[in-house]
């Protein structure tokens, strides 16, 4: 692996964000969407597996605690984090309804759901997507460049330009930080 190329790719992905007007205004719906359904105290839920797992939790950790502004937590809860209810649901259901059945007992109408997925067609995430959907959720979808079966599920997705999956990834939390950022600022400044 060569260092730099490493770099610049994961520049070029986020400079064709800069230059994709959709993307940006993708974005700036979904924040504005995100402080519709906190001021009408409602939440936002996320999930997604393996390293989205880990974006889902750093994406719910930045809006209960903080991103620039000290402030009051705000509602937000990553799936990911139910152990217990992730493991009893694999092992009673199955995967695949690991995460539906958390929408199923957590979410209600007018929350948000953030789906994090670099396929875009991950049977635990499409389940918890067609719930949240029942439930008159908000869906928003972060997948990677490739059209995929997230796309008739969300609300707002955003397809971020590439078949990388640790760019995509690098390019997903860019994103939830500046969706914490803008909520934040608009909430609170």
């Amino acid at each position: 692996m060569d260092i730099k190329s490493y770099i610049l790719a994961s520049i070029n992905t986020k400079t064709k964000i800069l230059n994709d007007e959709t993307i940006l205004e993708t974005i700036k719906k979904i924040a504005d969407r995100i402080v519709e359904a906190y001021r009408l105290n409602k939440k936002v839920l996320t999930a997604g597996n393996g390293g989205s797992a880990c974006d889902s939790q750093h994406i719910a950790g930045e809006l209960v605690a903080k991103f620039f502004i000290d402030r009051p937590g705000l509602n937000a809860i990553s799936l990911v984090n139910y152990i217990s209810s992730l493991t009893a649901t694999s092992n009673d259901y199955g995967y695949a309804k690991s995460f539906s059945r958390q929408i199923q007992a957590l979410a209600d109408e007018g929350d948000v759901f953030i789906a994090i997925s670099t396929s875009g067609n991950s049977e635990n995430i499409l389940a918890a997507l067609e719930e949240a959907r029942k439930k008159g959720v908000v869906t928003v979808g972060f997948v990677g460049e490739k059209e995929c079966k997230m796309d008739v599920l969300c609300d707002y997705i955003i397809h971020v330009p590439s078949d990388c999956t640790p760019t995509v990834q690098e390019s997903h939390i860019m994103i939830g930080h500046i969706i914490c950022a803008l909520v934040e600022e608009t909430i609170f400044a």
